[in-house]
Parts: C-alpha cells; structure tokens; sequence
C-alpha cells in the first residue's frame, strides 16, 4: 500500500508542477523553488513513514491550491507585489501544515 502511495502522491505533484502553460520569464522563482521544497517534503514524509494516506491527500491538495494562486497571479503576465505577499501566505499556511502533520502522533506504521 505504501508503494500506491508513493506513486500516487509523485503524481499528482508533478501533475501541479506542470499545470502552467505561462513560462513569461518566470515572475515567481522564490515561489518555484519553495512549492519544489515543500512538495519534496511531502514525498520525503510519505516515504518515511510520517504522513497517512489523508494527510498526504490533503497535503497534496493544498501544494495544488497554492499552485493555483500563483498561476492566477502570473495570468496577466506580471505579479503585483500583492499577489507576491499572497502566494507567500498561502505558502507559509502549507509550509505549516506540512510541518504538523509529519510531526503528529500518526504515522503510516
């Protein structure tokens, strides 16, 4: 079951890392290289053990919300410092729930 986890969970972020059609000299690189990171963290929990099947689904669920955030804010082919200041609050609100939920009680064991 870990394995159809796994493999799952590696879908459906790269499935979000590549929803994008928009490549207009990539206005959010802080934002790319930190949705990496953390989508990176969430493989890293589910491989270890630390995230349940729900958490992992909830979090993938989040890393895709943020995703579109920041797909709406590059759509008109330039992000406002407003938009900026979103896309990073959505981003510390994952960063934090994928932070609680590999360091809770439950586990995949």
């Amino acid at each position: 079951m870990s394995n159809k986890i796994i493999a799952l969970t590696a879908a459906l972020l790269m499935a979000g890392a590549t929803l994008s059609p928009i490549a207009t000299a990539d206005a959010t690189p802080r934002a790319d290289q930190r949705q990496q990171n953390q989508a990176q963290r969430i493989r890293q929990g589910v491989a270890s053990g630390e995230l349940t099947g729900p958490e992992t689904r909830r979090l993938v669920k989040g890393q895709r919300h943020v995703h579109r955030v920041e797909r709406r804010a590059k759509a008109d082919g330039d992000v406002t410092a407003a938009e900026r200041l979103r896309i990073e609050k959505a981003q510390d609100r994952q960063s934090r729930r994928i932070y609680r939920q590999k360091h809770d009680a439950q586990d995949r064991n």
